[in-house]
């Protein structure tokens, strides 16, 4: 199946396996850990990594908000990778070709631009957590999440070790979510992954480029 659909307290939540999450009821796509031009940064430290690496995440992007249409997209922070370069100019250019859409960034701990930037861009910035319905949408994890709501945030890029026969084993990317959090996976191509344990109390589902994977053991 490429998406699961969950609920919490009358909130519908589906699960895609492009590392997105979409509010049916209010039309809401929410995307984390983008981490634009960090490919730019590596050249610029001498590894070569070629720009194309972000231009996946472009396409997966506008797929998403052809097959969706949303009315609003939430960046749960790290949308781009720290100091300016210019692919913040390609990823506006890219933003502002839906007009229908409001785009907003939740401040997660890469996005550091000058407030200029934010301000001229198709972006409202959001300096604090949130609220959306019974949901708060962060970048980090909060520690304490008030009685009633879900945290959702991202930052950890959370992932799962998958084991198979002869000592086979796959990492994927994951959506993590226990009692009042939901963490998103990092929607960047060229990102990391944290391993994260099952408890008795979390849900992890798995997510290849062909569906979602709900992750019983």
């Amino acid at each position: 199946m490429n998406q699961v659909q969950i609920n919490h307290l009358g909130t519908d939540l589906t699960l895609l396996k492009e590392r997105a999450l979409y509010l049916v009821q209010t039309k809401v796509l929410l995307l984390s850990d983008l981490h634009f031009g960090k490919a730019a940064h590596f050249r610029k430290s001498g590894i070569p990594i070629p720009e194309p690496i972000h231009d996946k995440d472009l396409e997966v992007m506008n797929n998403l908000f052809s097959i969706y249409l949303p009315e609003q997209v939430y960046f749960l922070g790290d949308l781009f990778h720290s100091d300016w370069n210019n692919q913040w100019e390609i990823l506006n250019q890219f933003l502002s070709q839906f007009p229908e859409i409001n785009f907003h960034l939740v401040q997660g701990n890469h996005d550091i631009l000058s407030s200029r930037y934010y301000q001229s861009s198709a972006l409202k910035f959001h300096k604090n957590p949130v609220k959306h319905l019974n949901l708060i949408f962060s970048h980090e994890p909060l520690r304490e999440v008030e009685e009633g709501f879900l945290n959702i945030c991202g930052h950890i890029h959370p992932g799962v070790l998958l084991r198979g026969l002869a000592r086979q084993s796959l990492r994927i990317p994951c959506f993590y979510w226990d009692e009042q959090q939901l963490i998103l996976p990092a929607f960047g191509n060229f990102t990391g992954l944290a391993l994260m344990q099952k408890t008795s109390t979390s849900k992890i589902f798995g997510l290849t480029s062909k569906k979602v994977i709900p992750i019983l053991s």
